[in-house]
């Protein structure tokens, strides 16, 4: 599958369980002084989760043009040392406003990445918030479960606040999320070390791909969480990994979302492009 196949596969899929497919938002954020750039998929959908605004489509999914360079979500160091970031990148997401929760989440972004892109089940990992006892909040012993209906118990992995408690910013939406790490290892690495132990490790080739985001909470400016009007789930995939797991590459810039920009810099520039 090309790229472009890819992004309208998974607007296709979200179509077919009545979400309303809508644009991409502007990058630069104009009406909130919170926030200078879209930094993830939600960001267009604020006011509707904190209930300012009333709620026009119960379900919705999109490919939201995404830019991280400042504030709480930065990869801009992390640019040219990995090859699975990037300042402005793609984001697939489905939302659910007060409608469906948990359940159809993680069940519908099984079925796309497994039986829809046909993606190894023996390849995944998935990781649940594992509680703060600071914050009060108790393991998601929830959504480990509804897992366990998809993968090997030993394959749900448990994780902390920095990794599987979504925050957009200091103050805001918030809450506990489940991440889909992909092992893109040769068969001989992966026998030879256990992909588990390499989740959330920084390897190039085991990488989260997608985030299921179960916001419950409303973040004040004194720090403390108080119940949004409705549960939402939020869920971002990284469009440039989820191109390189389906066409079998190495490196995001090896996928046709970046080859066409580069062999036309290699004939502008007369140097040959080398990892």
């Amino acid at each position: 599958m090309t790229a472009k196949e890819i992004r309208q596969s998974f607007k296709d899929y979200f179509e077919s369980k009545n979400h309303k497919i809508v644009p991409s938002a502007p990058m630069v954020i104009k009406d909130d002084p919170t926030l200078m750039f879209t930094n993830a998929g939600m960001n267009q959908f604020k006011d509707i989760i904190l209930g300012n605004v009333p709620i026009q489509y119960p379900r919705v999914a999109d490919s939201q043009k995404c830019l991280r360079v400042s504030g709480k979500h930065n990869d801009l160091e992390e640019v040219g040392h990995d090859t699975y970031h990037h300042t402005m990148f793609e984001m697939l997401g489905n939302w659910s406003f007060g409608d469906y929760f948990k359940a159809e989440a993680i069940a519908w972004a099984w079925e796309y990445l497994t039986e829809v892109l046909k993606l190894d089940k023996g390849r995944f990992y998935v990781t649940v918030f594992e509680g703060s006892e600071k914050e009060g909040l108790m393991r998601d012993d929830e959504a480990a479960a509804i897992w366990e209906k998809f993968v090997p118990k030993d394959r749900i992995l448990n994780g902390n606040k920095k990794d599987n408690f979504w925050e957009m910013g200091d103050t805001g939406p918030c809450g506990p999320c489940s991440e889909i790490h992909i092992d893109l290892r040769s068969d001989e690495e992966r026998a030879a070390i256990d992909g588990k132990t390499l989740v959330n490790k920084d390897n190039p080739l085991v990488i989260e791909i997608w985030n299921n985001v179960f916001m419950q909470y409303n973040r004040k400016a004194d720090g403390t969480l108080e119940p949004l009007p409705n549960k939402v789930i939020d869920t971002g995939m990284g469009f440039e990994r989820l191109c390189m797991a389906v066409q079998g590459k190495k490196s995001n810039y090896d996928t046709d979302v970046f080859t066409p920009i580069i062999k036309e810099i290699e004939k502008i520039t007369g140097y040959e492009y080398t990892v």
